[in-house]
């Protein structure tokens, strides 16, 4: 094992130990400052409590604090996402699918990349941090009634979810689109009462609170379908697919099923993403570009055709929605953090993989859609992760691995990490640094040292978390 120096990616002096700032207000502090500065302190005191690496499988206190404060997530209607892999992206296409169609969206997503307001998107734009302070404010005072009533306090996800939904009410919106935190049945989002329900692909993980197999897990990811809604179900496991459709049976839910009902038709590699024909819930979608790269990409695009399809009450019956506006809707869809390219000579990726299934699929697109001679991968784990399983998949895909850590305090010590990583790919292969702006300098400079190769063949992957995505992003200078 060993460290590199070199030059910082994104430039500049590290601060030094004074180089803090007083959180307090200044007399020339504008609006927007102090705005930011607000919102800074009540992410610190929310995210204090507990934060999303400590789980209480329950939603009572959710369930409190949302009569509360009026039930706000009766006050439009619901497609639900829970899955393991692709939520994310799934849920930002059918964002864009939705508003193309004139309906006014919210959207709320986890984790979030950069900044907390990315997860609470109202019209495809996250809310602003005065926003996000108000909001807090108004629910504020209900939040301490029900800490009161809980031998629990309320978590940074029950509070976000909470403000969400308020939000989402006041502005007001049409539909939500809504990611689950972790799971289905007990998962703080669940209750909202959604019309449609979206299964992403199912495979291991958070298996400490949502069971050891993926059966266990489907069974309880089944729990966001509801009372005659509509299932719209990605490809799964043959494991998975027993308890979803048996929930679905129990409440009277329609389902639609990848493979069967709908599904991608064709895929063909383009610059900049794909060519899809699409195989929908009302008809063929012929010639739609989606600029993001990957067949699991062109999958969560065919779930969230048919999710929106099913919404707007498209079927067999009915014929397809306007073909012009599906094309025009993904052409602009984004994911970021999602094999996300931010630099070049060399290409850097970030990807938010965390889990074998995730990085498998990352893994198949990088070979599929860029043409490396030589990868040199970043990886950043938390500690809760299948980390031998990622190690195993990266081994025969990279040619060199820089362990670190991040900011979280769920991440794995870059130092346990390399522990883990030498006995796969030997000492020579793995070189750490603790810091993540050192680790992208050296990644930097080992594919540099290549020559001409890294004009033609040299690439950096930076994967193993959305903290490890995020926080690169920041550093590389990506747009928030």
């Amino acid at each position: 094992m060993s460290s590199g120096k070199g030059v910082r990616p994104g430039g500049g002096v590290r601060p030094g130990k004074g180089a803090s700032r007083s959180a307090s207000a200044s007399p020339n502090e504008t609006e927007r400052q102090r705005a930011a500065r607000e919102l800074r302190e009540i992410e610190a005191a929310i995210f204090g409590r507990r934060n999303e690496g400590h789980v209480d499988p329950s939603n009572e206190r959710m369930q409190a604090l949302v009569d509360l404060l009026g039930d706000p997530q009766r006050a439009y209607r619901g497609i639900h996402l829970t899955g393991t892999n692709g939520k994310t992206s799934t849920a930002r296409m059918i964002d864009e699918l939705l508003r193309g169609f004139g309906v006014r969206t919210g959207r709320y997503t986890s984790p979030h990349l950069s900044k907390v307001t990315e997860r609470i998107v109202v019209d495809g734009e996250p809310i602003s941090d005065s926003r996000f302070v108000e909001g807090y404010r108004q629910i504020a005072p209900l939040i301490g009634l029900v800490d009161a009533r809980s031998a629990v306090p309320l978590s940074f996800f029950e509070i976000v979810t909470a403000l969400a939904f308020s939000i989402f009410a006041d502005v007001p919106i049409d539909v939500a689109v809504v990611e689950v935190g972790m799971g289905g049945t007990w998962d703080n989002t669940n209750v909202l009462d959604a019309e449609i329900a979206v299964v992403t692909p199912i495979a291991l993980d958070h298996t400490r609170y949502l069971g050891t197999t993926v059966e266990q897990i489907a069974t309880e990811k089944a729990g966001i379908i509801k009372t005659d809604a509509i299932a719209v179900l990605a490809a799964q496991p043959n494991d998975a697919v027993p308890p979803l459709l048996e929930r679905a049976v129990a409440v009277g839910a329609s389902v639609a099923r990848e493979g069967l009902e709908f599904g991608v038709s064709e895929r063909r590699l383009a610059v900049g993403g794909q060519f899809l024909t699409l195989q929908g819930l009302g008809g063929t979608y012929d010639e739609i570009f989606l600029p993001l790269h990957g067949k699991h990409q062109a999958q969560n695009a065919a779930l969230a055709l048919a999710a929106v399809e099913a919404f707007l009450g498209a079927g067999a019956a009915q014929g397809a929605i306007d073909a012009d506006v599906v094309c025009e809707a993904f052409a602009h869809v984004s994911s970021p953090g999602r094999l996300e390219p931010l630099r070049s000579a060399p290409t850097i990726l970030l990807d938010a993989a965390h889990n074998p299934a995730g990085l498998r699929a990352t893994l198949e697109a990088v070979a599929e859609e860029f043409s490396f001679r030589r990868i040199i991968a970043v990886l950043g784990v938390l500690e809760d992760k299948d980390v031998d399983g990622m190690l195993e998949l990266l081994e025969p895909a990279v040619d060199e691995l820089i362990v670190t850590e991040t900011s979280s305090s769920r991440a794995m010590p870059a130092d346990e990490l390399a522990a883990r990583a030498v006995p796969l790919f030997g000492a020579e292969r793995v070189v750490v640094e603790p810091r993540l702006d050192d680790a992208l300098e050296t990644a930097v400079r080992l594919a540099e040292d290549a020559g001409d190769e890294v004009l033609v063949g040299s690439g950096v992957l930076v994967v193993g978390s959305v903290v490890t995505a995020g926080e690169a992003r920041v550093l590389l200078g990506g747009r928030q």
